[in-house]
């Protein structure tokens, strides 16, 4: 009788494991199903978190470019208009290439409001106050009325300066998109 007992015991637990052998797979597939597609939906993720990191830095690049040769082609006109003035041969031509600059400046200003970096915007802050000052003492020269501050080589000397001002926005510029600061050029 021990035989028969042991003997039904057996097949009891053979048919039992045949039984849930199905069962066990099933939940131990599922459960490994279960992790790739979390690890698939955690990679999927990450390359979406990458991929706005790279959209964000190549939108604050070309913001940073645009307000970078804003800033310079209306510092330099600028410049032109001032010597103009001062020879005394100032042309619709050369108004309206200033007004050019002047609002280009501004349109890459306005954008860069939306993109840039705090310590960026402030730089870029500082130049737009610096050109809106030197353009309103150029403007006063023109008009013939200089004012104390407004002498064509006080005017010319806050425009260079403003050239030293402008290595330091692009240093802030390029510090904000992670470049590696180059040899100081103007």
């Amino acid at each position: 009788m021990e035989s028969t007992v042991v003997a039904l015991a057996g097949t009891t637990i053979a048919v039992a494991g045949t039984l849930l052998a199905p069962v066990l797979s099933q939940r131990l597939l599922s459960r490994a199903q279960s992790e790739q597609f979390e690890r698939q939906e955690r990679a999927v993720d990450a390359q979406w978190a990458r991929e706005q990191r790279i959209a964000e830095l190549d939108k604050r690049r070309a913001c940073y470019v645009a307000a970078n040769s804003g800033y310079r082609r209306h510092r330099v006109e600028l410049m032109n208009y001032l010597w103009r003035v001062h020879k005394g041969e100032v042309t619709p031509e050369a108004r309206a290439a200033l007004e050019d600059a002047r609002h280009a400046m501004h349109a890459s200003f306005a954008e860069a409001q939306m993109a840039a970096s705090d310590t960026v915007l402030a730089e870029l802050d500082s130049m737009a106050q610096t050109l809106a000052q030197a353009y309103d003492r150029v403007m006063r020269l023109d008009e013939s009325a200089p004012g104390a501050d407004g002498a064509f080589e006080e005017i010319r000397t806050m425009l260079l300066r403003a050239n030293e001002q402008w290595v330091g926005m692009r240093s802030a510029m390029r510090a904000d998109l992670g470049v590696e600061p180059g040899a100081a050029r103007p």
